[in-house]
């Protein structure tokens, strides 16, 4: 099967879901209305509140979301086969997802910015309150686990990439004062040298290489995995407390559009190319017992691809950093629904990129040497050693999904006309590709989880930790929140984190699903609830089916991390039920109501927690 025909088919279906599904969403469900003033306006502090230009938050957004579930779930869940991936990218993000981030948005932006949490206490209840920022609280904790995982697998022992990945942090921070502080607005000059300085930073990280001029410095890029997994939460405190115009806005804008356009250029290498699909339809492993992912393919490839198809980690950003950056409410269709479907079409690359290769090839780059080792007889490599030489660096036994993404990647590019040589270079500049894309859902994540631990801290221990300008409480829930997910990463392996992990970001998505079809059963007509309401009861069959299969996984470990990510399992699933109860009652009383009763935004024309004073007048 020619590969370019799965890029066809869901290319096309992705436009027409967000030329038409979207538009009917925005205009007949949600209502948009520019008049109505934004938090970005209305509490713009230069700091968390800032009115963002249109494609600059659409940039940091969609970076912020695009982490590594749509790279390596579609990766990882090509073990079963294209088939079932394919089906669930298209529908899930389309159905799903899409709507998922756009109603959560929405909602946050009419709350004046304020988090999931906050929406669920004042739109439902105290209880589900409380089960949701407990809920969200340890999901996000795993998630920015899982996430960097990925990029610790991806380089360790790989000077390069580190390099290369290491530059980007001051060109961010470089761009951000320029387009921010030194000439405000000059957005496309600062994209032209933003783009250039982070080309610059692939090309000469080949200098590191033996024989390189900067031969002596590749030492001090060799990382190991127990040093980047220490550096990573580092990395992630310092993201959360610096102004976002200053290194998270740039650095997502720059890196989304990067993202963007190496996507483009990856479709377009397929239609020129057009490889053939190697891996079948299904696998041996629909059933289990799979190297990559033990279990079968219902629930394992819902779970297994995650943001490729609805994540409820979009939730926190959507309810996060974006609406306190968006100028109109309009905007939020675009950003919201447009960033998901955008996300979609990378997971389908992805999966794409992925099935194009030898299955001995993918199980033996995907899977531990021990795993491999019992399935080999049946699946024995073809190409992995050639494929080795020509990106510089043993790619066996990597998983995760980030290197056979990269190999994968580079063999497409690599196969176009006098492009061979460049292997190495398409090699190092998809690693990149893909760590920035974590990193950038790290930095956000990071912050959205300190926001949710001050609400907490705030209003159950503490109440000055609630204030986002005082310096001890954004200190203390940084460091407290990045230690967190260091822990689990520092001391769990890709087996251990990204099962939990993607349980718990589609309990979230259950989450959030319940709360959208709440806030739709309160603005508008009762039937339009079933968008959200029935991808809302297919997660809950399947994802709690999931974390009970878990649940016996992690304790027949019978050590202390399994026992964590049990304990941890069961009481995520018990919080989520909790809450889906808590929202029952609270619909079955609104479908009582004849007309729309409207959400409870009375809080609109102040601040966060009241304190915030307005700068700017829109």
């Amino acid at each position: 099967m020619n590969s370019a025909l799965l890029l066809i088919v869901s290319g096309c279906l992705f436009v027409l879901a967000y030329r038409y599904y979207s538009a009917f969403i925005a205009a007949k469900v949600l209502m948009l209305n520019d008049t109505y003033v934004t938090p970005a306006y209305r509490c713009n502090d230069g700091r968390e509140f800032v009115p963002t230009n249109k494609w600059v938050l659409f940039g940091h957004h969609f970076a912020a979301i695009a982490g590594a579930g749509p790279l390596v779930g579609p990766v990882l869940a090509a073990q079963y086969g294209w088939g079932p991936g394919f089906a669930w990218i298209l529908l899930g993000s389309i159905f799903a997802g899409a709507v998922h981030d756009f109603i959560i948005l929405f909602a946050s932006i009419r709350h004046n910015g304020q988090s999931l949490a906050v929406i669920a206490r004042r739109e439902v209840g105290p209880l589900t309150g409380i089960t949701t920022s407990l809920s969200i609280f340890f999901i996000i904790i795993v998630a920015l686990a899982g996430l960097a995982m990925v990029v610790v697998n991806a380089l360790f022992k790989n000077p390069w990439g580190l390099y290369t990945l290491s530059m980007t942090i001051p060109i961010a921070i470089v761009i951000g004062l320029y387009m921010f502080k030194i000439f405000p607005g000059a957005i496309r000059s600062g994209s032209i040298i933003g783009f250039i300085a982070v080309m610059g930073a692939v090309l000469t990280g080949h200098w590191l290489l033996p024989g390189g001029p900067l031969e002596s410095w590749a030492d001090a890029f060799n990382w190991s995995k127990p040093a980047l997994s220490v550096a990573l939460p580092i990395y992630g405190f310092c993201a959360a407390t610096l102004p976002v115009w200053l290194l998270l806005a740039p650095r997502d804008y720059l890196s989304s559009y990067m993202k963007i356009g190496t996507i483009g250029a990856l479709a377009l290498g397929i239609l020129i190319v057009q490889p053939s699909v190697n891996i079948p339809f299904t696998t041996p492993f629909i059933n289990g017992g799979g190297p990559i992912i033990p279990g079968p393919v219902w629930p394992y490839v819902f779970i297994t691809i995650a943001c490729g198809a609805i994540s409820g980690f979009h939730s926190l950003i959507s309810s996060g950093t974006t609406p306190k950056m968006i100028e109109l409410e309009t905007h939020a269709r675009a950003i919201g629904y447009g960033g998901m479907v955008m996300e979609g079409f990378v997971a389908m690359m992805a999966l794409i990129s992925a099935v194009v290769m030898m299955p001995g090839d993918y199980l033996a780059i995907n899977s531990p040497a021990a795993a491999y080792a019992k399935v080999a007889a049946q699946f024995p490599t073809v190409e992995i050693k050639q494929l080795s030489a020509l990106v510089g660096m043993d790619v066996m036994h990597r998983p995760g999904g980030a290197v056979s993404l990269a190999v994968g990647m580079a063999h497409i590019f690599s196969s176009i006309g006098g492009m061979k040589h460049l292997m190495s270079y398409w090699y190092q500049f998809a690693i990149m590709f893909e760590a920035l894309f974590i990193l950038t859902t790290i930095d956000a994540g990071t912050r959205v989880a300190r926001y949710i631990l001050q609400d907490i801290l705030g209003t159950y221990v503490y109440a000055p930790l609630k204030e986002s300008h005082w310096w001890p409480g954004i200190l203390f829930t940084s460091a407290l929140v990045s230690v967190m997910w260091g822990y689990l990463l520092y001391s769990g392996d890709v087996g251990t984190i990204w099962p939990l992990f993607g349980v718990a970001n589609q309990l979230l998505a259950i989450v959030a699903l319940a709360l959208g079809t709440t806030i739709i059963l309160k603005i508008a007509p009762k039937s339009y609830a079933l968008i959200t309401f029935v991808p809302m009861v297919f997660l809950v069959v399947t994802v709690i089916a999931a974390g009970i299969m878990n649940v016996g996984m992690f304790f027949k470990r019978g050590d202390l991390l399994g026992n964590i990510n049990g304990t941890v399992s069961i009481v995520l699933i018990i919080l989520v039920v909790i809450t889906l109860i808590d929202c029952a009652r609270k619909w079955l009383e609104l479908l009582k109501t004849d007309k729309p009763v409207g959400m409870n935004t009375e809080i609109q024309n102040f601040c966060e927690y009241g304190k915030t004073q307005p700068n700017v007048t829109p």
